[in-house]
């Protein structure tokens, strides 16, 4: 998931040098939108680990 935020930030970046700024805001809409999905799904997964625990 992380990496397909990166790739539109890549893609809006690009986008933006070349003119395209309708195309560059919406890649960077769903950017932002893939890496907070992103980073809730890590803290949810985090916070699952800590609570379940592993003992050895």
């Amino acid at each position: 998931m992380l990496s397909w935020a990166l790739v539109f930030l890549v893609v809006a970046l690009i986008a933006g040098l070349l003119g395209f700024t309708s195309i560059a805001g919406a890649a960077v809409g769903v950017a932002k939108i893939l890496f907070f999905v992103f980073l809730v799904l890590f803290v949810v997964s985090a916070i699952m680990h800590m609570v379940r625990g592993r003992s050895v």
